[in-house]
């Protein structure tokens, strides 16, 4: 008779959305999973869950990171944002309006991705250039708009900040 090794419980401290918080997980565990689930944060999606479509982008101590490569082990003490948060900051509304005006959205799967991104290479000091920003950039998939308007509204953004 075989049985299973015993699930090994990891309790996890960190800071999200600025409030500090606490769960018993698996070491193993994905904070997108844990983000989705555990504390009903769905802006972060599941896309390729391999770190290559930015469809589950958030911060973690300040810089964009994939939700879907972090384990609860790697997490203890540190801080997270997600677009929930981002998304109320006032350093996001030209992003977000950007976006907007410029046809830079369709289905909407990419897009809390795509504003984490923008609105950290929007933050960056000193200014990025194109060809820069679209480095930054690059890990955000989208498969409906083509690329034009996100490309246009990160000119826009971009040009605000001169």
């Amino acid at each position: 008779m075989s049985t299973s090794p015993p699930e090994t419980m990891y309790t996890l401290r960190l800071e999200l959305n600025g409030d500090q918080v606490k769960v018993e997980c698996q070491p193993d565990t994905r904070l997108l999973t844990l983000l989705r689930e555990n504390w009903h944060l769905v802006g972060a999606k599941r896309g390729c869950e391999v770190g290559r479509c930015g469809a589950c982008m958030v911060w973690l101590n300040g810089a964009p990171a994939n939700a879907c490569l972090l384990m609860a082990y790697q997490l203890q003490g540190q801080s997270i944002r997600t677009i929930e948060s981002v998304a109320e900051a006032v350093a996001s509304q030209p992003v977000q309006q950007a976006l907007a005006r410029c046809a830079g959205v369709q289905c909407g799967y990419c897009t809390a991705g795509i504003v984490m991104s923008m609105t950290y290479v929007a933050q960056l000091e000193p200014r990025p250039s194109l060809e820069e920003a679209e480095r930054f950039m690059s890990g955000n998939l989208c498969r409906c708009t083509g690329y034009a308007g996100i490309k246009r509204a990160l000119c826009e953004v971009l040009s605000e900040q001169a």
